[in-house]
């Protein structure tokens, strides 16, 4: 049950991409991470009071409450820029740069944490995960259609968000493991939640962005909190996973969400791989399943 729990989690994860997606046409990406986030906001205490830890939180230390509000200031800043670079870029090239946090965790986890088990085996998949990232980022261009230096700059201005998105998100997994240590998981994931909100809206008043709501495009209203409903249905697969199986296979196994990911946005938005592209998306599979087997 766990293992279907685990592969619910990665497809419920790849379709929050393709759903936010379809949110971001004519809707402000910063208003769509604050509105999505009102809804994994409920999925988060939902979670916790499920597993019944949400009358522990009088007992959380300092240190753990200080290092849930900088992973959940993290969070914030990586849906931030996720959002914002979905809102430029195409999904299967956003997504490929976003799951490259997972180098990053576990360099971070390797350097910070002390996490050596099978180091060299570990860095050599990370080499070949972030070979695969690399090829499926690269865009080719023919001489015909060189856009300008300026066309170039504001085209490709998704890929330094995706950049900010997967580096936030590893910084988040650091500094989760440190804030949740004595503490419940999920209790630990709503107070996060909790951080994120009061970010993502402050972001949208400081920015004069709240007068955008009165005039919402209520098709990518319903896109929004479906992406939202998606992420929580995604998180409660997850640690239900995590509580019931082993985490060596259910993380690599929800890291596979690029492939509902990709698929999708092959029929839904008609965003083809070029070969290099998908000889990337190969490798970055075949990194992540050896990492289920072997780390």
């Amino acid at each position: 049950m766990w293992l279907l729990a685990a592969i619910g989690s990665a497809v419920f994860a790849g379709l929050t991409s393709i759903l936010a997606k379809c949110g971001l046409n004519d809707t402000d990406s910063d208003i769509a991470t604050a509105l999505r986030t009102i809804v994994v906001l409920v999925f988060a205490w939902l979670m916790a009071g499920i597993v019944g830890s949400v009358e522990s939180i009088t007992t959380i230390d300092a240190k753990s409450l200080l290092f849930l509000v900088l992973s959940g200031l993290a969070t914030g800043a990586s849906w931030l820029c996720y959002f914002k670079a979905l809102s430029l870029g195409d999904v299967n090239k956003v997504a490929p740069i976003d799951k490259s946090s997972t180098v990053l965790t576990i360099l971070g986890a390797t350097f910070f944490l002390g996490e050596n088990a099978h180091l060299a085996l570990k860095l050599m998949l990370t080499a070949l995960l972030a070979a695969g990232i690399f090829l499926m980022i690269d865009e080719h261009q023919s001489s015909a259609q060189q856009p300008t230096s300026l066309q170039s700059t504001t085209r490709n201005s998704w890929i330094i968000y995706a950049l900010f998105s997967a580096t936030f998100a590893a910084a988040t997994a650091i500094l989760a493991k440190v804030g949740i240590t004595h503490i419940e998981s999920n209790l630990g994931t709503a107070i996060r939640t909790c951080v994120v909100l009061v970010m993502a809206w402050g972001i949208v008043f400081m920015r004069g962005k709240q007068n955008q709501l009165k005039s919402l495009n209520h098709r990518e209203l319903l896109f929004i909190i479906l992406s939202g409903l998606a992420t929580g249905a995604s998180w409660l697969c997850y640690y239900y996973a995590i509580q019931n199986g082993m985490v060596s296979i259910v993380v690599p196994i929800d890291k596979l969400s690029i492939l509902v990911t990709i698929a999708f946005s092959g029929v839904v938005f008609y965003e083809k791989l070029s070969r290099k592209a998908a000889l990337g998306l190969i490798l970055m599979s075949a990194a992540t399943i050896a990492m289920a087997i072997w780390l």
